[in-house]
C-alpha cells in the first residue's frame, strides 16, 4: 500500500486567520475518467492517451479548478497520483492524500485505479479503511472480503469548525461480477442463455459488493464518531442511485420502531444527510415561490437513460435544522455542460461524469 500525504508548513495549532476569516466553503467530487499519463495505458495495451490528449484533460481539470474553485474535492479513478498531485498543487491545493495505488501489468498497463483528495485546508490525518472481518462474516461474506477500492479518509481542519472526517469513494460498479464462457460448438440460443444467465447473477453480485461495501463502511464511521465526534462528509462516485434499497442504509433518517425522542435525536447524530436534500431544505420562500420544485440533474448517461451516481452525504455540523450546526448547504452545483452540450475543442477529454460541488455558508 501506498500512502501519500503532501503538505505545507502550517503553525502548530493549524489554524490561521485567514481561514477562519472564510464563511463560505465549497466541497466538490469529482470522477476524472481514466486519469492516466501517457506513455502508460489503461486497462488494455492500446488505451493511451497522445501527447495532445493528455494536456486537452490537463488542461480540462485546471479549468475546472481555477473556475470553481473548490475548498476540498474528492477524486475518483486516478491512476497517475504523481501527476494529479502537482497539477493540483499548482492551483492553490498544498495538501493533497492517497492510501493506495493502481495496479499495474507488463510495467505500463494500469488497472485498479484509486480515490485522492485535494485540500485548502491543513490535513491533520489520513487512513485507509479496514474490513471489519467478523461483521463481513456475519453479513454473510467470506473471511477475506475487500473493498473494490480502497476508501480514503483524511481529516481536515476545516474553520470554525474544527475536524472534519472527509471519506472519498468509489463503490463498486454496476458492471457483471463475471462473464459467462461461451462455447462457440454450442447452439446460438445455448450461448445466449448463458450470457443472460451470467448478467442476471453476475449484476447481482455486484450489487451485494457494491452494498456490502457501503454497509461495512457507514459501521466504521459510527464507530469512529463515537469515539472522536469528529463531523462527518462522504463524497464520490456511488455507482448507485441513492435511493436504491442497496445503497437507502446510509441515509437512514431514524431509528425503527422507536418512539422514544431521546433516542431518536442521538441516533440523528450518526446518520448522514445527503447534501441535495439539505440544498433545497436551505431554499428561502421567496426560491421557493419562484421555482418551487426544484429538480435534479443525473450525474451520468448511458446509453438514453441518465442517472444520479456521485453524492456528497454530510453529518449534522451541516444540516441547517439542527440546532446544533455550523453550516448550512446554501449551494448546489451539477457542472454537466461537457455531457449535454459539449464542445470538442474544450472538452474532448473531460470525463463521463458530470462534477458535483457544493457551498455551505456558516450560519449566524
Amino acid at each position: 500500500m501506498r500512502i501519500i500525504v503532501s503538505t505545507s508548513p502550517t503553525p502548530a495549532d493549524i489554524e490561521c486567520e485567514s481561514a477562519l476569516g472564510q464563511t463560505q466553503l465549497k466541497i466538490a467530487t469529482f470522477n476524472l475518467f481514466n486519469y492516466l499519463a501517457p506513455p502508460n495505458a489503461f486497462y488494455d495495451f492500446d488505451r493511451i492517451y497522445s501527447a495532445e490528449q493528455w494536456q486537452k484533460k490537463q488542461r480540462w481539470v485546471a479549468t475546472y479548478l481555477q473556475t470553481h474553485e473548490p475548498d476540498i474535492i474528492g477524486f475518483q479513478e486516478v491512476f497517475s497520483i504523481d501527476s494529479l498531485a502537482e497539477l493540483v498543487k499548482k492551483e492553490g491545493y498544498e495538501y493533497f492524500a492517497v492510501v493506495d495505488e493502481p495496479t499495474v501489468i507488463d510495467d505500463f498497463i494500469y488497472r485498479d485505479p484509486v480515490v485522492a483528495l485535494a485540500s485548502k485546508f491543513p490535513i491533520k490525518e489520513v487512513a485507509s479503511i479496514p474490513v471489519d472481518k467478523a461483521l463481513a462474516m456475519q453479513l454473510g461474506l467470506t473471511e477475506d472480503f475487500t473493498f473494490s477500492r480502497q476508501v480514503l479518509r483524511v481529516t481536515v481542519v476545516f474553520p470554525h469548525l474544527g475536524l472534519c472526517d472527509c471519506y472519498v469513494v468509489h463503490f463498486k460498479s454496476k458492471r457483471a461480477a463475471w462473464q459467462a464462457e461461451i462455447d462457440r460448438l454450442s447452439s446460438l440460443e445455448g450461448n445466449v442463455i448463458e450470457q443472460f444467465k451470467a448478467q442476471v447473477a453476475g449484476g447481482w453480485a455486484s450489487s451485494i459488493q457494491r452494498g456490502s461495501e457501503a454497509t461495512l463502511l457507514m459501521m466504521n464511521m459510527i464507530e469512529r464518531r463515537a469515539k472522536q465526534g469528529n463531523a462527518m462528509l462522504l463524497m464520490g462516485d456511488f455507482n448507485n442511485v441513492l435511493e436504491d434499497g442497496i445503497l437507502a442504509h446510509l441515509v437512514t433518517p431514524k431509528l425503527l420502531f422507536n418512539n422514544d425522542l431521546s433516542h431518536q435525536s442521538l441516533a440523528r447524530f450518526y446518520t448522514l444527510r445527503d447534501a441535495w436534500s439539505l440544498y433545497e431544505i436551505s431554499q428561502s420562500a421567496e426560491q421557493k415561490e419562484k421555482e418551487p420544485r426544484l429538480k435534479r440533474a443525473a450525474t451520468h448517461y448511458f446509453g438514453q437513460s441518465s442517472s444520479v451516481l456521485d453524492y456528497i452525504l454530510l453529518s449534522s455540523e451541516f444540516d441547517a435544522t439542527d440546532q446544533s450546526s455550523y453550516f448550512e448547504v446554501s449551494d448546489y452545483i451539477n457542472t454537466d455542460k461537457h455531457l449535454i452540450n459539449p464542445s470538442f475543442d474544450i472538452d474532448g477529454e473531460s470525463t463521463d461524469h458530470a462534477v458535483v460541488s457544493i457551498k455551505l455558508t456558516l450560519r449566524k
